[in-house]
């Protein structure tokens, strides 16, 4: 056997932008998982019915939850750079 003979390392299985993608993934879901959340009212016999449904929880944090999990697939799915 021949010990000048480099053997390949084994290949990362993600590159440096899959996990700056990623990370950025958890940020947007964390901000909607963050937004969705709250809405106690300090006495418990009353129904705050616009804060409950406001557009924030019922729209925006939900998209960004969206968003956030097609970001994680995206940046797992995306092919890292080889040099």
């Amino acid at each position: 056997m021949n010990k000048n003979v480099k053997q390949p390392t084994p290949a990362s299985l993600f590159g440096k932008e899959n996990y700056m993608l990623m990370l950025g993934g958890l940020i947007v879901l964390a901000l909607g998982f963050f937004l969705m959340a709250g809405g106690k009212s300090p006495d418990p016999t009353k129904f705050n019915d616009a804060e409950i449904y406001s557009t924030t929880r019922i729209t925006v944090a939900p998209l960004l939850i969206v968003i956030g999990f097609i970001i994680e697939i995206v940046a797992i799915m995306k092919k890292p750079k080889t040099n």
